[in-house]
Order: structure tokens, then sequence, then C-alpha cells
């Protein structure tokens, strides 16, 4: 073994043109290898093999080693594990970016939808007290004035793009993003800046096989990934109470609303 990593490349087992124009550490295969100068060197494919040969010193380490690239991590887990709670304390000591995945997601749709959206999201707008009707003429059509306003607001949400609308299939249905939506948000985490030099942690992708293999596709390889497996008990406990604790409070201000609304059908009558 010791003999044989003697006469491996600079790039060790990785692939050499990857490291170079994707700054990516893509391991190599034994099928697609090549010998220069009496060194071993392994690419990802035939295609980057064969550039390889065409122009090696592009590609080999000179006066000074070849620059590995950033700490790139992917944290996986089932909802409600800790993924997020982990990935901000190891970015915030690694000096890495933390990109939480589903989050970013709801960003991107937000200025459209105005809330966000999806069977996670727990949150539900505040009514507001200064719309209580006053008149007797707005009590009697208080229904009426609602299902209105309802038809109205639907009519008003702005249309959304076939990019977005797949965004929010995804978040609302759990549909597969297209890897041509996935390219205009992925991508740049592994090739533009500030990511390409700095790093990162991805919190919550790639969530699914098809995920996973779009990732290998385009050549996207994090240096780690950390499945963090937790018991159906210990998520109950954590997610339940504050949950539950939020239900309390709604149904809460529901009955509060509905009192005030009686008090004031009743002062009216009066």
């Amino acid at each position: 073994t010791k003999e044989n990593k003697r006469h491996m490349g600079d790039t060790k087992h990785f692939c050499p043109v990857s490291l170079k124009e994707n700054f990516v550490l893509y391991p190599g295969r034994y099928e697609h290898a090549a010998k220069y100068q009496e060194k071993m060197y392994y690419f990802s494919t035939s295609e980057y093999r064969d550039k390889f040969l065409k122009n090696p010193e592009e590609y080999v380490a000179h006066n000074e080693p070849i620059q590995a690239p950033p700490l790139r991590v992917c944290l996986l887990g089932t909802h409600g594990a800790g993924k997020t709670t982990c990935a901000r304390r190891i970015a915030d000591k690694l000096g890495i970016f933390h990109i939480q995945f589903e989050e970013y997601l709801q960003e991107l749709i937000l200025p459209k939808t105005k809330e966000k959206v999806g069977p996670h999201v727990d949150e539900e707008p505040e009514e507001d007290d200064n719309k209580m009707p006053i008149l007797s003429q707005e009590l009697e059509d208080f229904s009426q004035t609602m299902t209105k306003t309802e038809t109205e607001k639907s009519k008003q949400e702005v249309e959304l793009t076939d990019e977005e609308e797949a965004i929010k299939a995804n978040l609302m249905d759990n549909e597969a993003l297209p890897p041509e939506v996935l390219d205009n948000i992925v991508l740049d985490w592994w090739r533009k800046e500030p990511f390409r030099s700095t790093g990162f942690i991805l919190d919550g992708f790639p969530r699914t096989l098809d995920e996973a293999q779009y990732l290998s596709e385009r050549g996207l390889c994090p240096e780690i990934a950390v499945y963090i497996q937790v018991e159906e008990s210990d998520v109950l406990d954590r997610l339940f109470p504050p949950r539950l604790k939020k239900w309390k409070e709604r149904q809460y201000k529901k009955m509060e609303n509905k009192k005030k609304l009686k008090d004031l059908k009743a002062k009216i009558r009066v």
C-alpha cells in the first residue's frame, strides 16, 4: 500500500481536473486512470482523463502544492433531529457558511407568497382586533364580507413562475425539485464566491435519493456527510410541547375573539 501511495499523483485518488476546474475533491475511478511522469492519476470520467492527457502540466503541482478546497459538509437527519442547532454551532466554530436548505427555499418564494408554506409551518396569521365590526349592517353581512375578502385576496395573489411553483410544490407536497431548478440553487454554493473559497455546512440536503444522485451527476462532492440519528420519542419530546403551547394560545385567542364579537352583537341589539 505504501508503495502504491508513493507512485500516486499530486491529488492522490482525487480527480485533478475536477479539482482544478470545479474546485471539488471528486474521487477518481480506477478504470479512468492515466500515468504521467511515472505517477498514477485517477479521474472521475473518461472525458476528464482525455482532457488531462492533452495538457497535463495544467493540472499538476509545480513550485507549490495544489490548494485543497474548503470544508463542505452535508448535515442530514429527520425533522426535529437538531440539525439546525448543530449546524449553527459548527459553522460558527469553523468560520464557514450555514445554509438551511428548506429555509432558503422559503425565502425564494416569500416575496410572492407573503407567508411560509408547508406542513412544518405551524404559524397562523394573527387576527386583528381592530377589524372587529362596529356597525349593525357590518354584523349582518359579516360572513358575506369575509367570503368576498377571501375571494378578492385569491385574485390579487401574484402569479408564480414555473420555478417558484416547483419550489412551492416541494415545500407543500414534497414533490421532487427538477434538476434545472436545483441548478439555479445548488451550483452556486460550490462554484461561486464567497461560498467557493470559504466553505459551508448544508443543513437538510440532500433529502432524497434523487437529490443525492443529482449531486453525484453534477460532480458536487461534499468533504463529509453527517447523519444525525435520533429516536422517535426524542423528536416527539422536542417538538410536541412547543407546538401544543402555540396551539393552546391560538385556541384561547379565538375564544376571546368569539366572546368579543358576541358581546358586541348583544350591545348593538340593546
